[in-house]
């Protein structure tokens, strides 16, 4: 879909770059600063998408694990009902047996709420949003997304709204995240995936990322994967502000074999430059977002052990996940299907070691700012890396397949739901 260029890009960056002091990534994954009056503790979500339950952690140090939530307290329930409908049933079958790898898809994303009472889920097999009483385990709220799965997330800076990716309808619903109350939607490319709320909450950028589970993965056959863009909105009024289709883009710099699926991306701390992933590709673009180009490409290296038959790739998927330390001077990687992940200099785009880890999935930063956290799905555990030195430094068992992993907080003691 072509670009519709008009002023709003350029007023976008400007507004962007006047107001961000954090790293959007950080900012999001973080939420707001506590209430002083509720003692707190930040710690890591990691969504274990297979088993239906989120660890958490500590956010630094040891990492060590504080508890286990059971996300699918309802299961018995949503079952039912998905057995009662003979095309939600056939959708949740077509889950389990293509982008679940064989297996239910129980929680894709997380967020806890300001005060840490509660966390807000996805749940791509029951297709919907769930908030879930930490200290009890129940449902506070349930909220059913148009269409048959529900997706990525992202939380807006105030930690009052939630915006989640509804994938086979194309829509992107964001809700009031005490009260689940959907306090409006917008629509977007094929398969919405990825959601960033700008550090200033006043803009959603959404990433569709296009049909990922067709076997037609050859360059010649990427017509066929859909509209594939990123859409950006007024978060308020979610009017849509710029649409921005990559493959100009790519055209441009001599890269039309590369896909323009834009998987996971993070912004610099003044969010003048957006870092992505594409579909298929072995590392990373630099987007400047004031004048609407690729200003750099990084190719990271392959691993020899890794099949070069594309339809083997998870998702379509080569490298998913990427993060931002605080302070815009590193980026980290999660190589998924290269088994390693890295952590890279954002001046000279030199990568540090290449950190052995099994089909890491995603990359998130510590609370400390001071290590990338990247989740080892193949293994069931999380794996700190340094960002100084861009070692390992410790690795946590988790539940089976994590995938997202989350700042958020909880009640200082916490341990876990009493009925969880």
């Amino acid at each position: 879909m072509p670009l519709r260029r008009t002023r709003h890009l350029g007023v976008l960056a400007a507004a962007l770059a006047l107001t961000v002091t954090a790293p959007a990534g950080a900012a999001n994954a973080a939420g707001p600063a506590p209430d002083s009056s509720t003692a707190l503790r930040e710690v890591l979500f990691v969504g274990n998408n297979w088993d239906g339950t989120a660890d958490v952690i500590e956010s630094s140090g040891d990492f060590a694990r504080l508890g286990r939530i059971n996300v699918i307290p309802d299961k018995d329930r949503r079952m039912a009902e998905i057995n009662a409908d003979p095309i939600r049933w056939i959708y949740f079958m077509a889950i389990r047996n293509s982008v679940g790898e064989g297996h239910d898809q129980f929680v894709d994303d997380m967020y806890s709420t300001p005060d840490g009472a509660s966390v807000v889920v996805s749940r791509p097999s029951f297709a919907d949003v769930v908030s879930l009483d930490l200290t009890t385990g129940e449902v506070n709220w349930r909220l059913p997304v148009s269409g048959y799965r529900s997706d990525h997330m992202a939380v807006s800076p105030d930690g009052k709204r939630v915006a989640v990716s509804a994938s086979t309808s194309n829509t992107v619903h964001v809700l009031d995240i005490e009260t689940g109350e959907e306090l409006g939607s917008f629509r977007t490319g094929d398969k919405p995936h990825e959601n960033i709320f700008s550090a200033d909450g006043r803009h959603i950028w959404n990433m569709s990322i296009g049909e990922v589970n067709t076997a037609l993965d050859a360059t010649w056959l990427d017509w066929t994967k859909g509209d594939r863009r990123i859409t950006v909105v007024d978060a308020t009024t979610f009017e849509q502000v710029e649409v921005i289709d990559m493959r100009e883009r790519l055209d441009a710099i001599g890269l039309g074999d590369h896909s323009d699926a834009v998987r996971p991306a993070a912004f610099s701390p003044d969010e003048s430059k957006l870092y992505f992933q594409v579909s298929f590709f072995n590392g990373f673009f630099e987007y400047d977002v004031a004048t609407d180009r690729i200003t750099r490409t990084k190719t990271l290296p392959k691993n020899p052990a890794t099949s070069t038959d594309r339809t083997t790739w998870v998702n379509d998927s080569r490298h998913h996940g990427i993060t931002m330390k605080p302070d815009g001077t590193k980026l980290c990687v999660a190589g998924t299907m290269d088994d390693y992940a890295t952590v890279v200099d954002r001046a000279t785009l030199e990568e540090g070691p290449l950190v052995t880890a099994s089909k890491p999935y995603w990359a998130t930063v510590s609370g400390d700012g001071k290590s990338c956290v990247v989740s080892e799905s193949g293994a069931d555990r999380v794996t700190a890396i340094d960002f100084a030195t861009g070692e390992k430094t410790a690795s946590v068992p988790v539940g089976d397949h994590p995938q997202r992993v989350r700042l958020g907080q909880v009640a200082q003691g916490w341990s876990g739901p009493s009925a969880g």
